[in-house]
């Protein structure tokens, strides 16, 4: 990558994490792309010219924060330590997560048929092998029974997404439940918290 593309990109990324950090402290629809430049310390035209409008800057930092999440959970999944410390972070991650973006981000979002399209297309393409791979793991390591079948843990992912993609629940949903489901979703593979597994 040359060095103009090298800093073109990373001024986008600025710019992402900018818009990412602002959305929790103004309410959306307030947040303008004269309040994102200031604070990412560039022009709105920059902004303009690299994302066409603040609707699309506000789909893009949902996209780039799905797949930094996830290449975060791949790194962790692929790390030489024990299976429980890898749900650990990950559902520690996640907790976090639901408490600073899932209501803001997702409810500003959840309308927008090319976010729903791109969740499909994530779910298919990079979710779904995702999970196989940590219950392939979790099942070698004796931390997730070994008599679920892999249909079996796909059809309950399934369940969760499609009452997480029923419309309105997610405007509804207090950030203390999208915890509970949560913790709901992984310690149903597992059968109980790590704390007391043995």
């Amino acid at each position: 990558m040359n060095g103009y593309r090298l800093r073109t990109e990373k001024k986008k990324e600025l710019i992402l994490k900018t818009t990412f950090d602002l959305i929790f402290t103004y309410e959306l629809d307030k947040l303008s792309i004269a309040d994102i430049a200031r604070k990412a310390n560039v022009s709105p035209v920059t902004i303009y010219n690299y994302f066409g409008s603040r609707d699309e800057l506000i789909r893009m930092t949902f996209v780039h924060y799905m797949d930094t999440t996830l290449e975060k959970y791949e790194d962790i999944l692929g790390a030489e330590i024990p299976f429980q410390q890898k749900m650990d972070l990950i559902l520690c991650d996640r907790s976090e997560i639901a408490n600073q973006l899932n209501v803001n981000l997702i409810r500003a979002t959840a309308g927008d048929p090319a976010i729903r399209d791109y969740l499909e297309q994530f779910y298919q393409n990079k979710t779904l092998p995702f999970f196989e791979k940590l219950i392939d793991q979790g099942k070698k390591e004796g931390y997730i029974d070994p008599s679920i079948s892999m249909e079996a843990a796909m059809v309950y992912i399934q369940l969760f997404k499609e009452a997480l993609a029923r419309p309105g629940f997610l405007q509804q949903a207090s950030e203390s439940m999208l915890q509970d489901l949560n913790r709901l979703f992984y310690f149903g593979f597992i059968g109980r918290s790590p704390e007391h597994h043995v």
